[in-house]
């Protein structure tokens, strides 16, 4: 086991471990009287047990839905991410045969740069075009299937890790350009719910409405929506929904919503098909939940306050011991926050990367250094290497503001170029911490 310190005054301080990485819900979160609740009742009810504890029907659990991915390794061009992306993501895309083929679109302060995908996208049609021939498939047809020509992802409200949320204009945009060449936006809408004002309020009043509408919304309803003249009915976007943010991870519960087309064909693939969706038994504890609005109570008086403050509690930390230094963070302008995550870039000429090294030997402290966000592949990585990304939702609250204060006394010690610790941390720490996260 290591030893951590930090030499203050001649005297070696022992520091306590803080994970700033981990984007987990703190265990006090967890809404476990309420889900024992939802499973006694649910298991109580022949009528909601038995189908529960049995195959379950291809879209999903019926009352469950009612309460609240179409690719081919040949004809499926490219995998379009936000960058910075969530990492996990990118192996996901990688296993479905598109090792290779993972691309990123940049950020900045309205969200993902629409024109800088328009233009990529442009330049493959024309070389497509110009090695024209008849597109191939591996998937046969089905009446129920479509492949899109390009996927691209997002997590466009309190995106992690950036923090940011995509403006209503760069919404519309991405749906139109999705439209204009074949593709399927796919969405991570699983923040949405953890809003707050970005501002301290003296009395905290939780936020019932969603901030903005979300892509597959306003693919719905803009210019005619799904069903305009010309279109096949599956639409341009799918939101990925879950419980892991609003009730607990171990659920394993979660949704995908968009067009009736669309959802039956998902609920056609192999995976969901064989033996019917996932979670089954689940879903009714789920349902319970929802139903008897102890989730939603949940959601409004228990998560939304208290990730607030400690949201607040960071920011305040940040802008004491960190803004002083050089440190900026993104869209300060907002009127309304929310999700999991921090992002901020480091003073010229500090490196994330030797950051978080630093942090980790020195401090005994876990933050996310920008490149952890890349792209699979991407050549662009520059545009991370001052990125950092801290989480308020895991830690205890009494270590937040430590663990900020701690990343502003490397800050300090780096640029005047000396250290506290000779540490050097090993390559399984640093697999060790990602995994953690």
């Amino acid at each position: 086991m290591r030893v951590y310190s930090s030499m203050q005054d001649g005297e070696i301080e022992k520091k306590s471990p803080i994970n700033l990485l981990r984007g987990w819900p703190n265990p006090s979160l967890l809404p476990v009287a309420q889900i024992k609740a939802a499973s006694a009742a649910a298991l109580s009810q022949p009528d909601v047990s038995r189908p529960g504890l049995l195959y379950g029907p291809d879209p999903g659990y019926e009352p469950l839905r009612e309460s609240i991915v179409f690719s081919d390794p040949i004809y499926t061009k490219f995998i379009w991410q936000v960058s910075p992306t969530y990492f996990r993501v990118c192996p996901i895309f990688e296993d479905n045969a598109f090792h290779g083929r993972l691309r990123s679109v940049p950020e900045d302060e309205e969200g993902i740069d629409v024109e800088f995908l328009r233009r990529r996208l442009q330049e493959v049609e024309v070389e497509s075009s110009v090695n024209a021939g008849k597109p191939s498939n591996l998937k046969g047809f089905q009446p129920w299937r479509k492949i899109y020509r390009h996927i691209i992802y997002a997590v466009p409200t309190f995106s992690n890790p950036s923090s940011r949320t995509m403006t209503l204009r760069r919404r519309k945009e991405l749906v139109q350009v999705a439209r204009q060449y074949d593709a399927l936006v796919i969405t991570d809408d699983v923040y949405d719910q953890l809003q707050w004002p970005a501002q301290k309020p003296s009395t905290f009043s939780s936020l019932k409405h969603a901030v903005l509408p979300r892509l597959v919304d306003i693919d719905r309803k803009l210019q005619g929506g799904t069903e305009r003249q010309g279109a096949d009915g599956f639409g341009n976007t799918v939101s990925n929904g879950s419980f892991s943010k609003i009730a607990a991870p171990g659920t394993r519960c979660g949704w995908a919503e968009g067009t009736e087309k669309l959802a039956h064909g998902l609920s056609q693939c192999g995976g969901s098909a064989s033996g019917g969706a996932p979670s089954q038994m689940t879903s009714t504890f789920m349902t319970e939940l929802l139903q008897s609005g102890e989730l939603e109570n949940h959601i409004f008086t228990t998560l939304q306050p208290v990730y607030a403050r400690r949201y607040y509690k960071m920011v305040e930390a940040i802008e004491r011991y960190l803004l002083p230094l050089g440190v900026t963070l993104p869209q300060s302008n907002r009127t309304v926050v929310g999700g999991y995550f921090l992002w901020f870039a480091l003073p010229k000429p500090l490196l994330a990367d030797e950051v978080a090294q630093v942090a980790r030997e020195d401090e005994n402290l876990i933050i996310g250094q920008g490149s952890l966000f890349a792209v699979y592949g991407d050549e662009r990585t520059e545009d991370l290497e001052r990125q950092v990304r801290v989480c308020f939702s895991w830690e205890e609250e009494a270590n937040i503001a430590q663990g900020i204060e701690r990343i502003g006394k490397v800050i300090n010690r780096m640029r005047k170029g000396r250290r506290s610790s000779s540490n050097s941390g090993t390559s399984a720490e640093m697999a060790a911490a990602k995994a953690n996260s």
